[in-house]
């Protein structure tokens, strides 16, 4: 696998290059840069079969360099400092990153999800997610048996835990059965109008239609479905609506 590393700090574009070295001898780095433009131009003429891309550069982001290349036919890996709105990016659009200073355990563990991962369109279509949810999260990937599905928050009415599996219910009447946990779900969706009522459901609070009273109360929701809600997530739950 021909790899290039883009990166504005030497120091982590040598970190990577050295765990690479190190551990994953099947892949070659083919070039390195330093900015979004030399970057550009890198992909463009050394083809690879993936990219270790920095978030923050001098000229631009990471972002802004996918934005420009005519199409995605490689896999990408990111690696950036801690930033909660790239991260949580990252994870709407179910795309690969690693955090700096960079683990050698983290970085072991993202080349064989690379490895076994995802087919290059699916990679398009996860970078399609990433991009469009720049800004504010409006779409989200969900890894099911078959695939991903794409699909807009705003379409989710709730979704309910299955062991370490999650069901999504959406305005269609559609069931997804997505592999993860609801936990996962909670943390990406708690910011964009859900709330978690229960250990097993997670509600769009915009799809409530009733709450009627009891020892924690239960919520019916536009699709008529009516959900348990604890007790210790009563009041939380009221001051939501409330608003």
């Amino acid at each position: 696998m021909k790899a290039i590393i883009i990166d504005d700090e030497e120091s982590g574009r040598k970190t990577v290059r050295n765990f690479i070295e190190k551990y994953t001898p099947d892949v070659e780095v083919v070039d390195e840069a330093d900015n979004v433009k030399n970057g550009l131009f890198s992909i463009l003429s050394n083809k690879p079969d993936v990219v270790f891309l920095d978030v923050r550069m001098p000229d631009g982001t990471g972002f802004d360099l996918l934005e420009k290349l005519p199409k995605i036919n490689f896999k990408i890996i990111f690696v950036t400092a801690y930033e909660q709105h790239a991260i949580k990016a990252f994870k709407y659009s179910a795309i690969d990153y690693l955090l700096k200073p960079v683990n050698p355990d983290d970085f072991i563990e993202a080349i064989n999800k690379l490895k076994s991962g995802n087919r290059i369109e699916e990679i398009g279509q996860k970078v399609d997610i990433l991009l469009k949810n720049k800004i504010r999260f409006n779409r989200i990937a969900l890894p099911t048996s078959s695939g991903l599905k794409m699909i807009s928050v705003s379409e989710i009415i709730r979704c309910e835990s299955d062991n370490n599996y999650t069901n999504f219910f959406l305005i269609s009447g559609k069931k997804i059965l997505v592999s993860k946990t609801l936990k996962d779900f909670d943390e990406l969706l708690s910011s964009e109008g859900f709330y978690r009522v229960h250990k097993s459901h997670l509600i769009n609070i915009q799809f409530v239609k009733e709450y009627i009273r009891g020892e924690g109360g239960t919520v019916v929701l536009e699709d008529n479905t009516p959900i348990e809600v604890s007790r210790r997530k009563k009041d939380g739950l009221i001051e939501l609506l409330s608003n």
